[in-house]
């Protein structure tokens, strides 16, 4: 495993982070859910994801749980605040008693003293951003949060945010959660070179675009039995199994069976070639995953490879 700056911040993160989002706390049994996570510790991720809202707080105390038996020092851990968690008029957003309130509910969960990096799940239009900062700056300077971050936001919400906590001396924002992928690639126009602009580093989500980029899914073919795709809510896995996509998948297997590796290496070694990402976040519902996602670490795709590969993207 290989390793990488954060952003300008002197943490370093493993290339493959392990992520819990629609697994862990949901259908994914707690046992293959820990077992995937000693099997990524073994194998040198030291990055771990999580958020409030992924099953209620289920996933961040299976998380929790599983990460305890290791030192704490040894792992960075990150968690997220924006979405619902009740049904009160206070139980989302990012107000200063929303924000504060669930930072003390997770760590709770999570059975820790503090997280690495604590997220903005969204951009909350309803709560002044200097409240927010604030509050975020409050959990930094009283050690419950080591890092702030941000997901899915714009360009200008991030630039914003920047300018705003040089104005007022608050902690600065210095990593970004968006998606990206080699069928999701918005980031590159404008958030890419904000955020390099900034000193904030990317750890993006969905790099496989929800198992779409692991060839396992085929035109016209049968949905695999037990895949993501084979449930009802997710049978379209958020708009990325389409037709010209899988077409796509097609011929990017033949650029990874020419360059000896497979398709999940491609597509991770490919959201890697990019310096501003630090960490491409996984998701894994068995071991065995884990073990395939991590070959990615440390592949370099020449110049030919990635020009095919942008021949075919386009």
């Amino acid at each position: 495993m290989e390793y990488r700056r954060l952003g300008k911040t002197g943490l370093k993160v493993s290339e493959i982070s392990l992520g819990s989002w629609l697994t862990y706390g949901g259908y994914v049994e707690e046992q293959n859910a820990t077992a995937s996570i000693d099997k990524a510790y073994d194998l040198g991720i030291n990055f771990f994801d999580t958020a409030n809202v992924y099953m209620r707080g289920e996933a961040e105390v299976v998380v929790g749980k599983a990460l305890n038996k290791y030192a704490r020092d040894s792992y960075v851990l990150a968690t997220k605040v924006f979405w619902p968690m009740g049904d009160g008029p206070n139980d989302h957003g990012l107000s200063r008693k929303h924000v504060i309130e669930q930072c003390n509910a997770s760590l709770k969960r999570l059975n820790t003293e503090y997280v690495d990096i604590y997220y903005c799940h969204r951009f909350d239009p309803e709560t002044p951003l200097e409240e927010t900062l604030r509050a975020l700056d409050d959990l930094v300077r009283q050690g419950k949060v080591l890092y702030v971050g941000v997901s899915e936001w714009t360009a200008e919400q991030i630039t914003e945010a920047v300018h705003l906590a040089d104005k007022k001396l608050l902690d600065r924002i210095v990593v970004n959660q968006p998606q990206y992928s080699m069928l999701e690639r918005y980031i590159e126009k404008e958030v890419l070179p904000v955020s390099e602009k900034h000193g904030i580093g990317q750890v993006v989500w969905s790099p496989l675009a929800q198992g779409v980029l692991t060839g396992k899914y085929q035109k016209g073919g049968q949905i695999p039995a037990g895949s993501r795709a084979a449930q009802e809510k997710f049978k379209s896995l958020f708009g990325l199994l389409t037709d010209a996509n899988l077409d796509k998948v097609e011929k990017l297997k033949e650029v990874a069976a020419d360059n000896e590796i497979s398709l999940p290496t491609l597509a991770l070694a490919w959201i890697l070639r990019q310096p501003n990402v630090a960490s491409a976040l996984v998701g894994a519902s068995r071991p065995e995953q884990v073990e395939e996602n991590v070959k990615a670490s440390g592949v370099k795709l020449n110049d030919e490879t990635l020009a095919r590969i942008e021949d075919i993207l386009r």
